[in-house]
């Protein structure tokens, strides 16, 4: 599942992690990207470590990966905002690329980078959120399409990725990757709004090694966060 969470604050405008964690559980999934994660970000969030509650609250392993990272004057842990990843799966290793070509320009973006063991199977998982500014965005496509020659097994890349499908970064990854929507998806896909989807801005794409058994927009709870989640099954 892809999942960006607008760190726990819902259409209520009520920050509420418990009802995204009852999205997560109910969704019955063993993988989730999350997007907008707050670390002991700020009051909004109520300096929570977003990503650790949650994987508390469902029994997961967790990774996080900043894309904002600042000094706090109250507290030794810097203020953080990005992705994460859970999973029923142990995380043997990850990091974070980030994706501040020109630092100054807009806010901060990055990739989570994450090796999860599924049985003896080795599974790459990239979590990330993609800028809205063109120029960026081009850059932050690319280096995702070269991520796919740099592992021999399966790689699935999910996120919000801000573009829509059929237009030119689009089916630059779609042809190298698989788009599960696109395979297996029925519908238009949308996940943004969640009260009134219009737009499909969140994808999880694949490697060809991967079979795509199904793919769903999952609307259990809609006032959890801005955004839909999406999820797929995947099969080796």
């Amino acid at each position: 599942m892809t999942y960006n969470i607008h760190h726990g604050k819902g259409m209520d405008k009520q920050m509420d992690l418990n009802r995204i964690a009852e999205v997560i559980h109910k969704s019955d999934v063993d993988i989730v990207g999350l997007n907008e994660v707050d670390k002991h970000f700020s009051k909004r969030s109520h300096y929570q470590d977003q990503v650790n509650e949650l994987a508390k609250k469902l029994n997961m392993y967790h990774g996080y990966g900043p894309s904002i990272s600042l000094k706090s004057k109250y507290s030794t842990a810097n203020r953080q905002y990005g992705n994460a990843l859970l999973s029923r799966y142990p995380i043997l290793k990850k990091k974070t690329v980030s994706f501040d070509f020109i630092p100054s320009l807009t806010e901060g973006r990055s990739l989570l980078d994450a090796t999860i063991q599924i049985n003896k199977k080795f599974v790459q998982m990239n979590v990330t959120h993609l800028s809205l500014n063109p120029f960026l965005h081009r850059r932050q496509t690319n280096f995702i399409v070269n991520q796919l020659d740099k592992y021999t097994h399966p790689l699935i890349i999910m996120g919000d990725c801000n573009m829509k499908p059929g237009l030119r970064r689009w089916n630059k990854i779609k042809s190298q990757f698989q788009d599960v929507w696109h395979i297996a998806g029925t519908g238009e896909g949308y996940t943004y709004s969640s009260f009134r989807p219009k737009v499909r801005l969140d994808y999880i794409f694949t490697s060809r090694d991967l079979h795509i058994i199904d793919a769903e927009v999952v609307t259990t709870k809609p006032i959890a966060s801005d955004h839909l989640p999406l999820k797929t099954t995947l099969r080796f």
